[in-house]
């Protein structure tokens, strides 16, 4: 029978190294608060329980997170050891295995999680270090015959142990039954702290357990994996570690990154393949791209969906969607709430917002198409504006299909212009159009059937 798994997430230090009112493990890497990241790797190990510890800032870390882990408080913050013991009564007699990360370790994969509980498991130590050349200031010391006898501390240190290359990644795991009684019984260090890597002598004082060395450790290849951020520039080289291993997924799955030293891709954006991103790209929050797309050169797109064999370009889309065939740009804002319809054009300098636009319309250049439903194969002149606002509500301005508008149209809504309806250059709109008329002037009238293109008949009213 596989052995249950709990996890305890260490989030209580105060993180006064990042000068900032936002707690430690809420600050973004790649767009994700840290302990995002920490959660999604540890999740993919199935846990039985997942507990996370806070204290300073507890309120911010529990708003986040809400009711998806237990919490546990540690108020003051008196070390890890005493950090592990507050979880004590929501794991005790529920869980075999412990699982202990720091929250300020984003680069942990999932992956290294789970070979680190088949080793416990498999071996059958009290005590499971992850080790490597870590950024952890904690040295591993081994004895003659290689095995782990102990963790010492920086602050502990002796010149020659500070040599050892060899360092405590913060990540550990523990036979339950054994971890309880021993925290309670744990003393403070000669730093004043309850240190949870005391019990790894602890550990080797008790002897063999089962025939078997009572500590076990699986070291790691990326000293980065586990790196902790304590400041911004922390933060920062995290970043870019991160930044490049999004980059390196995309390619090796089939997109051009003409660039990764000037594309910035968050975590959890899909790309599909053959498309390309060009330099000055930035993709954000839950945006997804389709195949054979060309995006940027410098365009920021956030929490939109785009389809297959599009362009965007020079231009910035905020929660939208562009359906296949489209092209946007350059120098265009898709403001939130834009539907962008298959095979549609927006040129340069267009801005849209909670606009929908359908099949192969087009919009070539300056305009700004708020609240509004365009049908299909409608052509929008330049300088076309929908006045939305009456200085007290958003109204809706709706053209037909097949519609054509000319250059430098106002259309003051709430207004329609019907299917295949027309306005005349300048035209400030303020009534409906009915379907196949021509409105032209200020403010804009129907120009009778019989009236000739050269413009010498009068306007209807007139």
């Amino acid at each position: 029978m596989l052995e249950s798994l709990g996890v305890v997430v260490l989030a209580a230090g105060q993180g006064t190294r990042m000068k900032s009112s936002i707690h430690k493990v809420l600050h973004p890497v790649a767009g994700i608060p840290m302990i995002d990241h920490i959660l999604r790797a540890v999740s993919a190990l199935s846990p039985d329980a997942t507990v996370v510890v806070v204290g300073h800032g507890a309120d911010q870390v529990q708003s986040h997170l809400g009711d998806s882990v237990q919490y546990a408080v540690q108020d003051p913050p008196r070390g890890t050891g005493d950090a592990v013991r507050s979880a004590r009564h929501l794991l005790e007699g529920k869980v075999d295995t412990v699982l202990v990360l720091l929250g300020d370790s984003p680069l942990v994969k999932s992956e290294t999680l789970r070979r680190l509980v088949e080793v416990h498991r498999r071996e059958r130590p009290l005590v499971t270090l992850l080790t490597g050349k870590t950024h952890d200031p904690g040295r591993i010391l081994r004895d003659e015959l290689g095995r782990v006898c102990g963790i010492v501390e920086l602050k502990l240190a002796t010149p020659e142990q500070l040599q050892i290359l060899e360092r405590n990644s913060g990540v550990c795991a523990f036979r339950a039954e054994w971890l309880w009684p021993r925290l309670e019984a744990l003393q403070a260090s000669a730093i004043g702290e309850y240190l949870l890597t005391d019990l790894t002598a602890q550990a080797v004082a008790a002897g063999e357990v089962e025939g078997r060395w009572p500590v076990a450790a699986l070291q790691i290849e990326d000293p980065h994996e586990t790196m902790g951020i304590n400041d911004r520039s922390q933060l920062a080289h995290a970043e870019a570690v991160m930044r490049r291993e999004v980059l390196h997924k995309l390619m090796l799955s089939g997109v051009t990154v003409v660039d990764p030293a000037t594309t910035y891709v968050q975590a959890g954006v899909e790309v599909g393949p053959d498309t390309t991103l060009l330099p000055g790209t930035h993709l954000a929050g839950s945006t997804s791209i389709g195949s054979g797309c060309t995006i940027g050169p410098s365009s920021y797109i956030l929490d939109s969906q785009i389809g297959d064999g599009c362009r965007v370009q020079w231009s910035v889309l905020e929660s939208s969607r562009m359906e296949d065939g489209s092209d946007v740009g350059p120098y265009s804002h898709l403001r939130p709430g834009s539907r962008i319809g298959r095979h549609v054009h927006l040129g340069n300098f267009v801005e849209t917002k909670n606009t929908s636009i359908g099949a192969g319309s087009a919009s070539g250049h300056v305009s700004y198409l708020g609240d509004a439903e365009i049908g299909e194969n409608v052509n929008i002149g330049a300088g076309t504006i929908t006045a939305n606002y009456d200085g007290v509500e958003k109204n809706r301005t709706r053209i037909g299909d097949g519609a054509f508008i000319g250059v430098d149209t106002v259309l003051r809504a709430p207004v329609e212009v019907g299917e295949g309806g027309r306005t005349g250059a300048g035209a400030v709109v303020t009534r409906d159009v009915p379907p196949g008329k021509l409105v032209v002037g200020v403010p804009a009238r129907v120009v009778p059937q019989h009236a000739r293109r050269d413009g010498k008949d009068k306007e209807a009213g007139s």
